[in-house]
């Protein structure tokens, strides 16, 4: 029987993220940008990522506190040798409820199919534009959109559910706002817009380059009307919409215009293993060590109990609040963590 965990603010803990490299095959600017992460970068050697089976035996202890959704993430989380193990593994402990994935799509064409078989429910896929040209400066490294596509087109062959994730940049990729809303609307899948957030330290963020959901909604509804439809569950952190002539919806991660710091379920366990109770926390709390020194599932319980029971992060309420006068201060990468 899983008990139910609650921080200072009442919200209780549903949610992991689990990174399991903190290594990417793209240099997206808004991320990991190629100035920061170039060729000498100092990325976690394998001694101190967590194994297959450290990672098991954590979930299995946030199952026990009320954990029921997991998701695998990265930097890109299919540069993990192997992952269709750990999916395997991860779908035999109890109480793990839902297997989700997110990825930057160019390596899925070669796994979705074991991934699938291995026990992932479904995949979340990063693309930015269709634009071979902006989407090659996007993400850094020349990839193509096709990369992306082909790895969209293998995970729907091989039952995968699949959601689509768009970070929407002013002066990048507003023109590819409505393509791509098109275009996924066409394909049967759900297209969310995620505004440029103020993650990590290096990403350049700017106010006035976020681009506010209600914009896109307005702009989206000019050609396709759309209206608001409620969230599928607690804690949901995209708001639906839903196109008035037919099937088909969208989502909007709103971080930056409407925080929704209040409903926040999830926790983040970054890849050499620490527990990270916000995006954008500075500080993250270490369950790597209690595990290699011999620490029993209850000691280690007792540990990640008391660390979720002292959360008080808001930070996207408080940056709401205070913008444009928020003091800076030092935050996780996101590539570390996952989004």
């Amino acid at each position: 029987m899983s008990e139910q965990m609650l921080d200072l603010h009442k919200r209780p803990l549903r949610d992991i993220r689990i990174s399991v490299t903190d290594k990417c095959n793209f240099r997206c600017q808004y991320c990991m940008p190629a100035e920061i992460f170039g060729p000498d970068y100092p990325f976690l050697p394998q001694n101190k990522l967590l194994t297959f089976e450290e990672i098991t035996r954590l979930t299995g202890i946030f199952t026990a506190l009320g954990v029921g959704k997991i998701r695998i993430t990265g930097g890109e989380p299919l540069m993990r040798r192997d992952l269709p193990e750990l999916i395997r593994m991860l779908r035999q402990v109890d109480g793990v409820q839902d297997i989700a994935m997110t990825t930057n799509g160019s390596l899925l064409a070669k796994h979705a199919e074991a991934l699938k078989a291995a026990g992932l429910d479904r995949v979340t896929v990063s693309l930015d534009s269709l634009d071979d040209e902006r989407f090659g400066k996007i993400n850094g490294r020349g990839y193509k959109v096709a990369d992306v596509l082909n790895g969209i087109e293998a995970a729907e062959q091989a039952g995968l559910g699949i959601k689509i994730n768009m970070v929407v940049q002013r002066d990048v990729n507003v023109d590819d706002i409505l393509p791509m809303a098109r275009f996924f609307r066409e394909q049967g899948h759900i297209l969310r817009f995620i505004e440029f957030m103020d993650v990590g330290n290096t990403n350049g963020w700017k106010l006035d380059q976020v681009v506010p959901s209600q914009e896109i909604v307005d702009m989206i509804s000019q050609e396709m009307p759309l209206e608001p439809i409620n969230p599928n569950y607690y804690g949901e952190v995209a708001s639906r919409y839903r196109y008035v002539d037919g099937d088909g919806e969208i989502g909007l991660i709103s971080s930056v215009t409407q925080a929704f710091c209040s409903t926040c379920t999830r926790a983040r366990l970054s890849a050499e293993g620490k527990m990270y109770n916000c995006l954008f926390a500075s500080t993250g709390f270490d369950l790597r060590e209690p595990l290699r020194e011999g620490q029993s599932d209850e000691q280690i319980r007792q540990l990640i109990h008391a660390y979720w029971g002292q959360r008080d992060d808001r930070y996207s309420e408080v940056r709401l609040l205070q913008t444009p006068g928020l003091e800076p201060r030092d935050k996780v990468e996101m590539s570390h963590i996952g989004g």
